[in-house]
């Protein structure tokens, strides 16, 4: 392709850049008392919010209820066409309708208003048109300016869609913050894939307390291979009479002791055998941190200790295996 071309795509390209740009820090100095209000009607809210939209709106409505699903406020996606023809009983009295209308004036959208208002549900409107059906029967408006959509022919929503958008994801966040949604809460709702797995704490998967295998430190051999064989994970830790972890007892270590003290072996207790200092994570620790710390050093269990250094618990490679973890 000619430089000419590449040249004049790149123009075009960052043009729509900065037309949306613009827009963005026009939204963002139009925030005012408005978008405090709609916080706190969403916040107060016993029920969900229902968001709404024609067209490209409707697109943009359903990322906006997707990310406020997904970050700690119960939102769902209804379109304003099937509100009309009975999927208006979604909404209820204590629910809130967050409707997206750049014109304000979508006919569809115009004709559930008054049902919307009768049912008993808030209205809060994302839309450029502040005098429009839409915001006259809304409960506070967030208004959207754009001077000019990034289309050259000033017809495809472009500008105003990116305003709109940017408008829901400062709702999600604000709500976010005001909700205290902290990550263990963002894992519940994204349990599939490596986003989810990235924010899972070792405490969701780890085996806890009488499912260590613990021997104290002067343990014989026979209790020690009876410890290891009895809970199938092929160790045992070695703690103290505080439960405070001295050091671990593999499988391996049982072989390399008997070659080392051969006939004495029976004689030998469990200090004698331990490797000192093993790994070692804490409860709140992340899951695929475990999983990373295994992998390198080629281990297939974790012991879980508290602030006291006390074993109380173990993350098997079974356990990461079995929520799906990949581990090479």
């Amino acid at each position: 392709m000619p430089e000419t071309k590449i040249n004049e795509s790149i123009e075009i390209a960052r043009s729509v850049f900065e037309v949306e740009a613009e827009t963005l820090d026009l939204v963002k100095n139009s925030l005012d008392e408005n978008f405090i209000k709609a916080v706190e009607i969403i916040h107060a809210a016993q029920g969900r919010v229902v968001v709404t939209g024609m067209g490209k709106s409707g697109h943009i409505g359903a990322k906006i209820a997707a990310t406020l699903a997904s970050t700690g406020t119960s939102s769902f996606f209804v379109h304003p066409a099937e509100m009309g023809h009975g999927d208006l009983g979604m909404v209820l009295p204590n629910d809130v309708v967050l409707a997206l209308s750049y014109s304000g004036r979508t006919e569809e959208l115009r004709k559930i208003l008054i049902p919307i208002k009768k049912l008993g549900a808030k209205i809060i409107a994302i839309t450029g048109g502040t005098e429009s059906p839409l915001a006259n029967y809304s409960d506070t408006v967030l208004y959207t300016p754009i001077t000019k959509e990034a289309c050259p022919l000033e017809l495809a929503p472009t500008s105003s869609t990116t305003a709109a958008l940017a408008m829901g994801d400062a709702l999600a966040v604000t709500l976010m913050k005001k909700n205290n949604f902290q990550k263990h809460d963002f894992a519940r709702s994204h349990p599939l894939g490596s986003l989810g797995q990235s924010i899972v704490p070792i405490s969701d998967l780890m085996r806890h307390d009488a499912d260590v295998p613990a021997v104290n430190a002067d343990t014989g051999f026979y209790d020690i291979l009876n410890e290891i064989s009895a809970k199938k994970l092929g160790f045992a830790a070695v703690i103290d009479n505080d439960s405070r972890l001295l050091g671990i007892i593999t499988d391996g270590d049982v072989r390399r002791a008997q070659i080392k003290f051969e006939d004495k072996i029976f004689e030998k207790k469990a200090v004698d055998m331990m490797v000192p200092d093993p790994k070692t994570m804490k409860a709140d620790d992340l899951a695929i941190t475990a999983a990373k710390l295994m992998e390198k050093n080629r281990i297939g269990q974790i012991i879980i200790v508290d602030d006291q250094n006390s074993a109380i618990g173990v993350l098997d490679l079974k356990d990461l295996l079995s929520a799906g973890f990949m581990v090479s």
